[in-house]
């Protein structure tokens, strides 16, 4: 027969929440590598655009994969795609310290990155501009997504960085945001980031494509680029909707 103890100890296991699997799910790194060098994967998606790609993904049920509209190329021309560097700051008053863990973050950027920023839904400070541009690109990071606001934008400009931002404002982070984290699961509106998923950002928005796929989905979208090079030139000799489709088009 237990003792008394014993069953008070497994009583109070039975009551412990279970949280392994939640955490496993939640906070996983995906660590894959791709057939290609991480260079030329990004080169090749650059040469897409995200229509193509989020088509790719629906394909695969994955419909939340593209993060707030809100967020948008600083120029139309903008093109990025790297490997996800992700930050995670918010609203702090607090300054001790802040600038001792943003160099330590920036000091671990690597090469063929793409800085995914999110800001916690802050309004009033900028998490970017002139000299963490200046910083990222001698660090070999390919462009930065900001959830957020940015500043000293004719010093972006001049540098030709790629970055997708949310507003502009004059206001400094320090005194106004800390950053908590880096390098770990975040979330952007629907859209759960993780380190080292594949970023890609043009004129309509800014895709999260999962590491574990990326690959896969790179070639579906090129099939159906040229797919859709096919349907252009049908339209433009005139054929009818029914050959169109007959032909394996659409619209």
């Amino acid at each position: 027969m237990p003792s008394l103890q014993d069953m008070r100890t497994r009583t109070k296991e039975a009551g412990l929440m279970k949280l392994d699997k939640l955490i496993a799910s939640r906070q996983r790194i995906p660590d894959c590598t791709f057939p290609i060098p991480v260079r030329e994967l990004c080169e090749r998606y650059e040469r897409l655009y995200t229509g193509c790609v989020n088509d790719c993904l629906r394909e695969l049920t994955l419909m939340n994969q593209d993060l707030p509209s809100s967020i948008m190329p600083l120029r139309d021309e903008m093109t990025v795609c790297g490997e996800a560097f992700t930050v995670k700051s918010a609203p702090n008053v607090m300054i001790e310290g802040e600038m001792t863990f943003r160099a330590q973050m920036l000091d671990d950027f690597k090469p063929e990155g793409v800085v995914v920023w999110d800001t916690s839904e802050d309004t009033e400070g900028s998490l970017w501009g002139g000299v963490m541009t200046a910083t990222a690109k001698s660090k070999g990071i390919r462009g930065a997504v900001i959830a957020g606001g940015i500043r000293d934008t004719k010093q972006i400009l001049q540098q030709e960085f790629p970055i997708f931002y949310k507003y502009r404002t004059s206001n400094g982070s320090l005194g106004r945001c800390m950053i908590t984290h880096y390098q770990i699961p975040i979330r952007i509106g629907k859209v759960t980031v993780r380190p080292g998923d594949i970023i890609f950002g043009d004129i309509d928005g800014v895709l999260c494509i999962p590491r574990e796929i990326a690959y896969d989905v790179l070639l579906r979208a090129e099939g159906v680029e040229r797919n859709e090079i096919d349907i252009f030139k049908w339209v433009h000799q005139g054929d009818t909707i029914s050959e169109i489709i007959e032909k394996g088009g659409y619209f």
